[in-house]
Protein backbone atom coordinates (compact mmCIF):
# COMPACT_ATOMS: atom_id res chain seq x y z
CA UNK A 1 0.00 0.00 0.00
CA UNK A 2 1.41 3.40 -0.94
CA UNK A 3 1.21 6.42 1.28
CA UNK A 4 -0.91 8.11 -1.38
CA UNK A 5 -3.47 5.30 -1.55
CA UNK A 6 -4.09 5.54 2.20
CA UNK A 7 -5.02 9.21 2.06
CA UNK A 8 -8.71 10.06 2.21
CA UNK A 9 -10.49 11.57 -0.75
CA UNK A 10 -12.03 14.93 -0.02
CA UNK A 11 -15.28 16.28 -1.33
CA UNK A 12 -14.55 18.30 -4.44
CA UNK A 13 -16.55 21.42 -5.22
CA UNK A 14 -17.01 23.12 -8.59
CA UNK A 15 -14.48 25.82 -7.68
CA UNK A 16 -11.88 23.53 -6.09
CA UNK A 17 -8.43 24.16 -7.53
CA UNK A 18 -6.74 21.71 -9.87
CA UNK A 19 -3.43 20.29 -8.70
CA UNK A 20 -0.43 22.57 -9.03
CA UNK A 21 2.80 21.66 -10.82
CA UNK A 22 4.40 21.22 -7.36
CA UNK A 23 1.66 18.79 -6.33
CA UNK A 24 2.05 16.84 -9.58
CA UNK A 25 5.79 16.51 -8.87
CA UNK A 26 4.94 15.28 -5.36
CA UNK A 27 2.20 12.78 -6.33
CA UNK A 28 3.41 11.45 -9.71
CA UNK A 29 6.30 9.33 -8.32
CA UNK A 30 3.74 7.30 -6.34
CA UNK A 31 1.91 6.39 -9.57
CA UNK A 32 4.86 6.12 -11.99
CA UNK A 33 3.09 4.02 -14.64
CA UNK A 34 0.31 6.56 -15.09
CA UNK A 35 0.60 9.12 -17.88
CA UNK A 36 -0.76 12.61 -17.73
CA UNK A 37 -2.70 13.15 -20.95
CA UNK A 38 -4.79 16.02 -22.22
CA UNK A 39 -8.13 15.16 -23.81
CA UNK A 40 -10.42 17.91 -25.05
CA UNK A 41 -8.25 20.36 -23.12
CA UNK A 42 -8.66 18.43 -19.84
CA UNK A 43 -5.68 16.92 -18.02
CA UNK A 44 -6.27 13.29 -17.01
CA UNK A 45 -4.34 10.40 -15.53
CA UNK A 46 -4.33 7.38 -17.84
CA UNK A 47 -3.00 3.87 -17.58
CA UNK A 48 -3.64 0.70 -19.57
CA UNK A 49 -3.57 -2.62 -17.72
CA UNK A 50 -3.12 -5.91 -19.57
CA UNK A 51 -4.63 -9.30 -18.77
CA UNK A 52 -4.65 -12.79 -20.21
CA UNK A 53 -8.25 -12.66 -21.39
CA UNK A 54 -11.53 -10.76 -21.30
CA UNK A 55 -12.72 -12.40 -18.08
CA UNK A 56 -9.71 -11.09 -16.12
CA UNK A 57 -10.09 -7.64 -17.69
CA UNK A 58 -13.76 -7.55 -16.74
CA UNK A 59 -13.03 -8.67 -13.16
CA UNK A 60 -10.48 -5.85 -12.85
CA UNK A 61 -13.00 -3.36 -14.27
CA UNK A 62 -15.46 -4.43 -11.57
CA UNK A 63 -12.81 -4.03 -8.81
CA UNK A 64 -12.05 -0.51 -10.05
CA UNK A 65 -15.79 0.18 -10.10
CA UNK A 66 -16.01 -0.86 -6.45
CA UNK A 67 -13.28 1.55 -5.32
CA UNK A 68 -14.85 4.28 -7.45
CA UNK A 69 -18.26 3.77 -5.86
CA UNK A 70 -16.76 3.71 -2.36
CA UNK A 71 -15.04 7.04 -3.03
CA UNK A 72 -17.94 8.60 -4.95
CA UNK A 73 -15.50 9.43 -7.75
CA UNK A 74 -15.71 7.66 -11.09
CA UNK A 75 -13.19 7.10 -13.92
CA UNK A 76 -13.62 6.42 -17.58
CA UNK A 77 -13.08 2.70 -18.13
CA UNK A 78 -12.51 1.02 -21.49
CA UNK A 79 -12.65 -2.76 -21.16
CA UNK A 80 -11.38 -4.82 -24.08
CA UNK A 81 -10.13 -8.35 -24.56
CA UNK A 82 -7.05 -8.54 -22.32
CA UNK A 83 -6.86 -4.82 -21.66
CA UNK A 84 -8.47 -2.13 -19.50
CA UNK A 85 -7.68 1.55 -19.93
CA UNK A 86 -8.48 3.72 -16.91
CA UNK A 87 -8.71 7.52 -16.96
CA UNK A 88 -9.07 9.50 -13.75
CA UNK A 89 -9.93 13.20 -13.69
CA UNK A 90 -12.35 15.38 -11.81
CA UNK A 91 -15.34 16.34 -13.90
CA UNK A 92 -16.46 19.21 -11.64
CA UNK A 93 -13.20 21.10 -12.15
CA UNK A 94 -12.33 19.82 -15.64
CA UNK A 95 -8.90 18.69 -14.57
CA UNK A 96 -6.78 16.84 -12.07
CA UNK A 97 -7.41 16.93 -8.35
CA UNK A 98 -5.51 15.25 -5.53
CA UNK A 99 -8.31 12.65 -5.43
CA UNK A 100 -7.39 11.47 -8.93
CA UNK A 101 -3.86 10.60 -7.82
CA UNK A 102 -5.20 8.85 -4.71
CA UNK A 103 -7.57 6.73 -6.79
CA UNK A 104 -4.88 5.98 -9.38
CA UNK A 105 -2.77 4.58 -6.52
CA UNK A 106 -5.73 2.53 -5.30
CA UNK A 107 -6.30 1.27 -8.85
CA UNK A 108 -2.69 0.07 -8.96
CA UNK A 109 -3.32 -1.88 -5.76
CA UNK A 110 -6.39 -3.70 -7.07
CA UNK A 111 -4.39 -4.65 -10.17
CA UNK A 112 -1.96 -6.71 -8.09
Amino acid sequence: MTQLSRQPCEACRKHSPTVSEAEIKLFKPEVPEWRIVKRDGIMQLERAFTFDDFRQALAFTNRVGEIAEAAGHHPALLTEWGRVTVNWWTHKINGLHRNDFILAARTDEVAK
